[in-house]
């Protein structure tokens, strides 16, 4: 571990380097350019704050509040956008980086915090926003925000570990990428992002409960819709989930990066 963090730190420049370019080619040819980092959250916000807290009146049971469902969908759009696009970067990271692998000389362990960052930057522009949002309707969480810090460090971790095992898989098998494209489709409707937990039949939930990422979704709606930390109890099995999913990645990677390369 301590190795991998002096390569870390070696290449640092490579990793910030690496982000930037991603950045700036994501909105290259493009008349707005960066702008449209603000706009797309921007307007998802917008959309959710009218459609569900003007005209549907949505409501969340025991949530007075207006914008209510809006912060609930919001918190976990979010949290899930931030997981589902570093697990996808990470199924296309070796694919993608193909003539990068085989030119060039670097610690590998780089692309995976190449990835992280990335959708960190993006995740943290449409953070603030909502963080804005919550801000001017008054519904901002207090010292509860807080508690989501380890929540995204947890995600992160989960996301990349399964991203890069997927990855793996993915070099040698091409159907790993497609099935996963309908698999997260699927797995996106098994969590409670767009609806409460309450309202589904008692069978349902027990199915719920086997999904990882139903806590973690459950925790950041619990800090901005409700104001309180979330029940840590209930996250012990992910935090496990997520370190043995970093160390399998890591060990397919080790043990089959050679054969990777002549693959690509």
């Amino acid at each position: 571990m301590i190795q991998l963090l002096r390569a870390l730190w070696a290449y640092r420049g490579f990793i910030v380097g690496s982000v930037k370019r991603d950045f700036q080619l994501k909105y290259r040819n493009s008349m707005l350019g960066a702008a449209w980092t603000v706009l797309n959250p921007l307007a998802m916000i917008v959309v959710y704050t009218v459609i569900f807290a003007e005209v549907m009146r949505a409501k969340l049971p025991g949530v007075e509040n207006t914008f209510g469902y809006s912060i609930y969908l919001c918190s976990g759009i979010l949290s899930w956008g931030f997981f589902a696009e570093i697990v996808s970067m990470g199924l296309n990271v070796f694919i993608n980086n193909a003539n990068m692998l085989k030119k060039l000389a670097f610690p590998r362990i780089c692309l995976p915090a190449v990835i992280v960052l990335s959708a960190g930057v993006n995740f943290g522009v449409t953070f603030s926003l909502f963080l804005a949002f919550l801000l001017i309707s008054g519904s901002f969480p207090g010292f509860a925000v807080l508690a989501a810090i380890p929540l995204l460090i947890l995600l992160a971790l989960f996301a990349i570990g399964l991203g890069i095992t997927l990855g793996v898989l993915n070099v040698f098998f091409r159907d790993v990428g497609q099935f996963f494209g309908i698999f997260l489709t699927f797995w996106f409707w098994l969590t409670p992002v767009v609806y409460a937990p309450g309202g589904v039949p008692p069978g349902m939930r027990s199915v719920l409960e086997l999904n990882p990422m139903y806590p973690l979704i459950q925790g950041f709606q619990q800090i901005f819709v409700y104001g309180s930390a979330p029940d840590w109890a209930r996250l012990w099995s992910i935090a496990l989930l997520s370190v043995l999913s970093c160390v399998l990645g890591l060990y397919l990677f080790r043990r089959h990066a050679g054969e990777m390369v002549d693959e690509l």
